[in-house]
């Protein structure tokens, strides 16, 4: 049976002026004219609405019943019209911060899996964590400078949105006195109104100590009351409570800790995993994997010269540095290089070449929190003191954020570009994050079988579907892990059979 061709008499929605057109069938029709003529008007609010309209009356009343009435188009008549559909073309998402992973919602159950059955290591010494005693946590804090005053607070809310008037009400009733709310010690009688719409974190202040050899008993009594009230995690801050950045708080937890650093973290949560989450962003780039920083490849143009040569054009010669900088940069050298046994004055006479990454990095970005000996010799006899090294490219960007000069800036902005994060090296996530893995029996991935999450991510959405085909777990974690790891096989699978398994779950909208 041949199909007549669609025509279409009075059309009159929109701009549309009592159109009659003949459309020819099994043709590629392409409707063409100035702004507001009505090409939009014909194609979709006329022949798709008026296709969708009679496609949905052939339906019964029980399925017309939920889709509801549809409007008829203003036209006189259409003949020789079929159901249609309407294909809506619309760009890719300019968020540096959207994924594949994410608009797909892929990170989405990847980010629960993690949580709920990843395996975490610590990200300094790469030992699995395990539970800390609550010994080991007493022990730990008595090994606190004599003489030092801290407090003993109890997390129970975590960067949760909410304004937590019946909670402040419910401390009050058993007996708490202060509360830290986003920092800031608070009495809890006169607790400050919260904005509902902000996320908060709220530490209960357990008791207010100062480390002797008398206080044990006490600090036992406070560390057991902060584990129950904490379910687990406990904050030791020196000082009054408040967050100061001299002395940073030092968590304590008694299900989720390394017991070879003494080092504790945060039982993990799915907002540990997200890159647009305050608890689980890389702290060096927000989340983004790169910055706009210095470039290392701008500011040595001649890598064939060492520091002392000037191979920092930004800098400068070493004559040019003054007798004060070049005191600092001396320290940092013999510091440094008896630490590591590095050869006398490795760090400032070798080619910038031939230094290694290692030895780049501590002039780039400073020493940590090592404790430098500094000699300066500008006076009648040589005087020591210490202190830490922040690197070249910690100081120029504050030199840069300072700068009212646009001279100045422009002139700094030059050895400036789009620079991977050198925290996180593009990963996005915290260190504790990076370092939760999960393991898979497929024999591609015999030789590293246990993948962190960003890993994952850079895997092709092909190599993702072979990594979560065959996963072995407990039975408490298969449990657990069934859910997310179907809705994740699934979403894949969809990739695959629309020919996107070339794709990488980390590559970002902009790029599509």
């Amino acid at each position: 049976m041949q199909v007549s061709d669609t025509r279409i008499q009075g059309a009159r929605e929109h701009n549309l002026q009592a159109v009659d057109v003949v459309l020819p069938r099994n043709q590629l029709i392409c409707l063409t004219g100035v702004s507001g003529s009505g090409k939009s008007s014909l194609a979709f609010d006329t022949l798709f609405a008026e296709g969708q309209r009679r496609y949905v009356e052939s339906l019964s009343s029980f399925a017309r019943h939920f889709i509801g009435q549809m409007p008829k188009p203003d036209v006189d008549a259409i003949s020789g019209l079929t159901p249609s559909i309407s294909i809506s073309q619309k760009t890719a998402g300019r968020n540096p911060r959207s994924t594949v992973g994410t608009i797909t919602e892929i990170y989405d159950f990847l980010r629960v899996l993690y949580a709920r059955v990843g395996t975490g290591y610590c990200p300094e010494c790469s030992k699995p964590i395990t539970a800390q005693t609550r010994e080991q946590i007493i022990s730990n804090i008595m090994q606190l400078e004599r003489g030092t005053a801290f407090s003993v607070l109890a997390p129970v809310i975590r960067g949760q949105k909410g304004e937590y008037r019946d909670l402040f009400d419910d401390l009050v009733k058993q007996g708490y006195i202060r509360v830290r709310i986003d920092g800031q010690i608070h009495e809890l009688t006169k607790p400050p109104a919260l904005n509902r719409r902000l996320r908060h974190h709220i530490e209960v202040v357990i008791d207010r100590l100062k480390a002797t050899d008398a206080v044990r008993p006490r600090l036992s009594e406070a560390v057991d009351l902060a584990l129950r009230l904490g379910e687990g995690d406990l904050i030791i801050s020196v000082g009054d409570g408040g967050k100061s950045p001299n002395h940073p708080d030092k968590v304590y937890s008694s299900d989720y800790a390394c017991t070879h650093c003494n080092l504790s973290f945060p039982a993990p949560t799915p907002q540990l995993f997200s890159f647009n989450s305050p608890q689980g962003m890389c702290t060096g780039c927000d989340g983004l994997g790169q910055m706009f920083s210095f470039d290392p490849a701008l500011m040595v143009p001649n890598p064939a010269k060492s520091f002392q040569e000037g191979c920092f054009e930004i800098l400068g010669n070493w004559k040019k540095l003054g007798r004060w900088k070049r005191h600092i940069y001396k320290g940092v050298s013999d510091t440094v290089g008896r630490e590591r046994d590095w050869e006398p004055d490795y760090l400032l006479s070798t080619p910038w070449q031939d230094l290694t990454q290692q030895a780049r990095d501590v002039l780039l970005w400073g020493t940590g929190t090592m404790h430098i000996t500094y000699t300066w010799r500008g006076g009648h006899s040589p005087m020591k003191y210490g202190g830490q090294f922040e690197g070249i490219i910690p100081e120029l960007k504050t030199k840069y954020g300072s700068s009212k000069s646009r001279i100045q800036m422009r002139r700094l902005e030059r050895y400036m570009n789009t620079i991977l994060c050198p925290e996180c090296f593009g990963q996005r996530l915290v260190p504790q994050a990076r370092n939760m893995l999960i393991e898979s029996s497929h024999p591609q991935f015999a030789e590293d079988p246990q993948q962190s999450l960003p890993a994952v991510c850079k895997l092709s959405v092909k190599d993702a579907v072979s990594f979560f085909s065959e996963m072995q777990f407990d039975s408490n974690s298969a449990l657990i892990a069934e859910e997310p790891l179907k809705e994740i096989r699934n979403r894949l699978g969809f990739l695959v059979n629309v020919g996107l398994e070339y794709l990488t779950l980390d590559r970002t909208a902009p790029t599509l």
